[in-house]
């Protein structure tokens, strides 16, 4: 089974432009992703997915330069992108990150591959651990995975029809579903499109918590989290979590930031 994180990032950032490439603790954010996720040990191959346009030469470059795999696709057909990635690496299950969360968790990606692969209920289609709203989110935002297998992903690439499903990759396997009244743990479920999906939840609730980068003060807060790490490149989403608690003012740093909307599509995307 081979297993592969596709970690998706590009230096046309609109809030934050060039953020894959800014530095935390001395090293580009990208480095700390790639490093991050080749921790987990469930994953077979990890690559980085830019596209092919001039502006994202440096993010091949800086790959190239690392020994980091890189793929190279459509700006803006993300969905595209994703699967033209996962074709040419042979993927059977596909792992989807994004190179702005540079705290995410590989023991996390573990946990999900496993119950992914394996789980009560499995095989499935496609697992994450939050789904956008009305769905509760239980972990921090910047913790997110999600996985499919390669006949999922080939059946979105084919059928998704809509801007957004391109651009964010993976709504074409949920929509539609409803929450219950009470999220368990693990929660399975058959969307309208016939996709199996599981749902991952944490225990507690620490879904208000924001850790990804895409905004300056999202920058200065994940800055601020690793100088408490003291240079760790080895942590997990739990160690993280006991600064906060510590902590509890780091919080404000980005409090004010929107999340994005899953059907919010790049106002720069060519229709």
């Amino acid at each position: 089974m081979n297993v592969v994180a596709l970690i998706q990032g590009r230096m046309s950032s609109s809030r934050l432009p060039g953020k894959v490439l800014r530095e935390i603790a001395g090293k580009p954010m990208l480095e700390r992703v790639v490093s991050r996720v080749r921790q987990a040990s469930s994953l077979s191959q990890t690559a980085v997915v830019t596209s092919v346009e001039a502006s994202d030469d440096p993010i091949l470059a800086f790959c190239q330069d690392q020994g980091f795999l890189c793929q190279r696709g459509s700006l803006n057909d993300v969905l595209d992108r994703y699967y033209q990635a996962a074709r040419a690496l042979q993927a059977d299950v596909v792992v989807r990150v994004t190179a702005d969360c540079p705290l995410i968790d590989p023991g996390l990606i573990d946990e999900l591959v496993t119950s992914f692969l394996s789980g009560p209920g499995a095989p499935f289609d496609f697992c994450a651990n939050r789904l956008p709203p009305p769905w509760r989110r239980t972990y921090p935002i910047g913790l997110d995975v999600e996985i499919c297998s390669l006949a999922a992903l080939e059946r979105a690439w084919k059928e998704a029809d809509q801007t957004f499903q391109r651009e964010h990759v993976m709504p074409f396997f949920y929509e539609g579903l409803t929450p219950p009244e009470t999220q368990t743990r693990l929660g399975a479920y058959l969307s309208p499109r016939g996709f199996r999906v599981l749902l991952h939840n944490h225990s507690e609730d620490y879904g208000g918590l924001r850790w990804t980068v895409d905004t300056p003060q999202d920058l200065e807060l994940v800055c601020q989290v690793y100088e408490r790490l003291q240079g760790r490149s080895q942590f997990t989403w739990l160690d993280v979590l006991d600064i906060f608690r510590k902590e509890p003012e780091l919080a404000q740093i980005n409090a004010g930031v929107a999340a994005k909307h899953v059907q919010e599509i790049d106002s720069r995307t060519k229709k």
